[in-house]
């Protein structure tokens, strides 16, 4: 029997959304452009994205997240979630492009809202769980002068999204983003724990931490000796100020195993 993480779904801070522990993330269903993974990989056809997520909902993966950077993520996440829309917390983000193969960024209020509203177009629904700023590395300076975060409070006022917040490259960027908004996604791995004060903050004052990057984009699997997987996710989940990693595979197999090995985690925790 396939473990799954139904048992272990835990709150997004104080949101109000309860989240599986694992997350898809989903760049690999629409861009294969300038991304950081230790080896290349083709982008799924819809009947395998289809299969993809019917695997991830029966592993108990309630989580996905995606971005209009994320290439044409959005657009197909549309389609291959109708009709069951009410089984997922959607994660989508703001502030940030990929065009002709690069980034660039807008953080504007005039910006803010089109991105959003264009995201509720792409993915076909009238409200978004989670808007995240999909920050370039000038966290502070974003979100107190862009108009970036007001202008998402807005949009969760008008109940076009749920809750709000920063993925971010900063330790101050975390904590003012969790000052003022609901949720922050930060790096944690083995190789990477710069950031971890933010999730100390977040779990002293009820917010939201999702973890990116949590297997350093697939290369602490390429690590000798013990399980790295394993590890990382027994240094994830030992922290209660987290709440789920954002795992971005198309390998069903790779998706099952990291099911199993967080379940396995997770149960020895409790």
């Amino acid at each position: 029997m396939t473990a799954t993480l139904h048992p272990y779904y835990r709150p997004l801070g104080s949101t109000g959304l309860n989240v599986s522990p694992l997350g898809l993330g989903t760049v690999k269903l629409g861009r294969d452009q300038g991304v950081k993974y230790p080896s290349g990989f083709r982008i799924p056809d819809d009947a395998q994205a289809r299969q993809l997520l019917a695997l991830a909902r029966d592993l108990g993966i309630n989580l996905i997240d995606t971005a209009p950077a994320y290439g044409v993520s959005e657009e197909r996440l549309g389609p291959l979630l109708a009709g069951q829309r009410e089984e997922w917390v959607i994660v989508s983000k703001a502030g940030e492009e990929f065009i002709d193969g690069q980034s660039q960024f807008d953080f504007s209020p005039a910006h803010t809202r089109l991105s959003v509203e264009r995201s509720l177009t792409r993915l076909r629904t009238d409200r978004i769980e989670l808007v995240l700023v999909h920050s370039n590395g000038n966290d502070v300076d974003i979100l107190r002068h862009s108009g970036v975060y007001e202008t998402l409070a807005d949009l969760k006022r008008e109940g076009k999204i749920l809750a709000y917040g920063l993925s971010g490259k900063t330790v101050e960027g975390g904590l003012l983003a969790l000052e003022q908004g609901d949720c922050a996604m930060v790096t944690y791995n083995l190789n990477e724990q710069a950031e971890r004060p933010v999730i100390d903050y977040a779990q002293a004052h009820a917010k939201g931490i999702l973890v990116k990057k949590a297997l350093a984009s697939g290369h602490a699997c390429l690590t000798s000796g013990d399980d790295p997987v394993r590890l990382s996710f027994e240094q994830l989940f030992a922290h209660p100020g987290v709440a789920a990693a954002i795992v971005g595979t198309i390998n069903p197999k790779h998706l099952s195993d990291n099911v199993q090995t967080a379940a396995s985690v997770l149960a020895r925790q409790q």
